[in-house]
C-alpha cells in the first residue's frame, strides 16, 4: 500500500538561545530517514552552531556533505525532544531518531503523525540497565 506524504506541525527552538523566537514548520515525515533534516534559513533564524559535517546518501544514491548541527529543540503535542540536524534542503523533514525518541507514530490510513495511542500522555522509551545485563 502506498502511504503518500505525510507531514506534521513541529515547533524547533535553539536552546541555548531560549530569547530566539521558536520556529513552527510542517516537517515532512519520513520513516525512512533517519535524523531530522532543516533548510539553510533554518539555521541561520535559530543561530544554530555547525557541530561537525556528515557524509549522507541521498535517495538516489548519490552522496553529499552535508553540516550537522544543533542542539534543537522539537514540539510536537505534548512531546518534547532533543537532536541534532543534518542542513539540507528546502524543507523540514522529520526523520526516524527525533520520531522514536518522542515516541511519535505514523498513521498510514490518515496520513498524519501523532503520538503513540498505546502511551498518549507521556513518551515510553526502550532501556536496557546495564547494571542488570551484567549479572
Amino acid at each position: 500500500m502506498e502511504v503518500g506524504l505525510v507531514n506534521a506541525k513541529i515547533i524547533l527552538k535553539n536552546p541555548k538561545k531560549p530569547d530566539l523566537t521558536p520556529i513552527e514548520v510542517d516537517a515532512l515525515a519520513d520513516t525512512g530517514a533517519v535524523h531530522l533534516c532543516i533548510p539553510e534559513h533554518i539555521k541561520i533564524q535559530l543561530e544554530l552552531e555547525e557541530i561537525d559535517k556528515k557524509d549522507v546518501t541521498l535517495a538516489d544514491g548519490s552522496e553529499k556533505l552535508v553540516p550537522y548541527v544543533g542542539p534543537i529543540e522539537l514540539k510536537f503535542k505534548n512531546r518534547t525532544g532533543f537532536c541534532g540536524a543534518l542542513v539540507m534542503g528546502d524543507q523540514a523533514l522529520l526523520g526516524a531518531i527525533p520520531m522514536e525518541d518522542m515516541d511519535l507514530v505514523v498513521i498510514p490510513k490518515t496520513r498524519e503523525v501523532t503520538v503513540n495511542p498505546m502511551s498518549p500522555n507521556i513518551a515510553t522509551s526502550v532501556a536496557k540497565d546495564i547494571t542488570m545485563a551484567s549479572t
